[in-house]
């Protein structure tokens, strides 16, 4: 490309980040452009032509601004299983444990849960966020986990939508991928940790009770990794979150979780620490608790998918054991965890119609045509 035609195309893709090359194209073969396809596309990657999108850039909040303050920090996720858990858990032989750890200081949180689903690991990646105190603006997990397509290997468009909620873009890597000695180091500190809590939660009061130490195990080893600006913590308070950390939205991404419960002979449904009442005659039936995490409550159903009641969610690990003989069951109260809803974000203005010249780009296209040719 030539030099002259470059603020042309500054302009234009300044106006619309997502113009297709082509369309680029075609405009500036109308002002005399004697070049092709490649020739273009090799010039706007450059000369970095092309500017990050507005509102799905990387590390773009949910409201379509810059997080101000940020570096290329990345949290990483990593699924562990944990064998033969409590028979009284209800989570059958295996429990999965989703970790996320901060790549620059080392600092992790970690969250139980009963599968590695799609919707079960958004609940887990918000958890684990909230409890690191915010978002990174990169995520980076395995190709194992359920946010890879087993077809192309790429991050699958639900949990894309998933990432761009929360401001992140994610990467996947290979398990076999070399880690830094730093991060070497924090995770043998992170494991040592896990297998200690491990060997005595099998044992606890419960699955609640095992995710609440859980919870203070993490938050102390904050004490032993550096704070936000680049200092020890003091040994007397956990170190602050880093300043490189992005704000949560205030509800989680609207997934859908789904697991199976067995009726207890009181007509109970146990569900995060709670007890949640069913018709007594349901005693032993196999039933479904469906929640959407961005709603105040749960519905609970049969396996062919009628709801047969809905309850306010108690807070989790509460102990609860909630009767809600006047809730109104509507067919809208049934969420089926098969899709995730669509996240109510803003939308990419690349997704709209082409919209015409600025006065701007037509003011750079006469420059062109008053010019003189090459």
């Amino acid at each position: 490309m030539t030099q002259r035609f470059l603020p042309y195309c500054r302009q234009r893709l300044a106006d619309e980040p997502h113009l297709a090359a082509t369309a680029l194209l075609a405009e500036l073969v109308e002002l005399g452009y004697p070049g092709g396809y490649s020739t273009l596309t090799r010039a706007i990657r450059k000369h970095r032509v092309r500017p990050p999108c507005r509102w799905c850039g990387p590390g773009m909040s949910p409201a379509g601004t810059p997080a101000p303050e940020r570096s290329d920090d990345e949290i990483r996720f990593a699924w562990l299983e944990l064998a033969d858990p409590p028979t009284e858990w209800g989570c059958g032989g295996r429990l999965h444990l989703l970790t996320g750890s901060l790549a620059s200081s080392g600092r992790w949180r970690a969250v139980l849960a009963e599968s590695r689903d799609l919707a079960q690991l958004v609940a887990a990646v918000d958890q684990v966020m909230r409890g690191l105190g915010g978002t990174a603006p990169r995520w980076r997990l395995d190709r194992s986990t359920a946010a890879c397509c087993a077809v192309n290997g790429r991050v699958t468009p639900a949990f894309a939508e998933v990432a761009r909620y929360y401001g992140a873009v994610v990467d996947l890597a290979p398990a076999t991928e070399a880690a830094t000695e730093a991060a070497m180091a924090a995770d043998a500190d992170r494991d040592a940790v896990l297998r200690s809590w491990w060997s005595s939660a099998a044992h606890g009061a419960g699955l609640q009770a095992a995710q609440e130490e859980l919870d203070r195990l993490a938050a102390r080893t904050d004490r032993r990794h550096r704070g936000a600006n680049g200092t020890r913590a003091t040994s007397g308070a956990p170190a602050a979150p880093a300043r490189t950390l992005m704000d949560l939205p205030t509800l989680p991404f609207p997934a859908s979780v789904c697991v199976s419960r067995i009726v207890s002979p009181q007509g109970l449904v146990s569900f995060r620490g709670s007890f949640y009442a069913v018709h007594v005659d349901l005693a032993g039936a196999l039933v479904e608790v469906r929640q959407r995490l961005d709603k105040p409550h749960l519905s609970i159903a049969t396996l062919n998918g009628a709801v047969i009641a809905r309850h306010t969610l108690a807070p989790p690990g509460a102990g609860l054991t909630v009767v809600d003989r006047d809730h109104a069951i509507a067919r809208d109260a049934l969420e089926r965890p098969a899709r995730l809803p669509r996240a109510e974000v803003p939308a990419c203005q690349g997704s709209r119609d082409r919209r015409p010249l600025s006065p701007a780009a037509l003011a750079e296209a006469e420059a062109l045509r008053a010019g003189p040719a090459d």
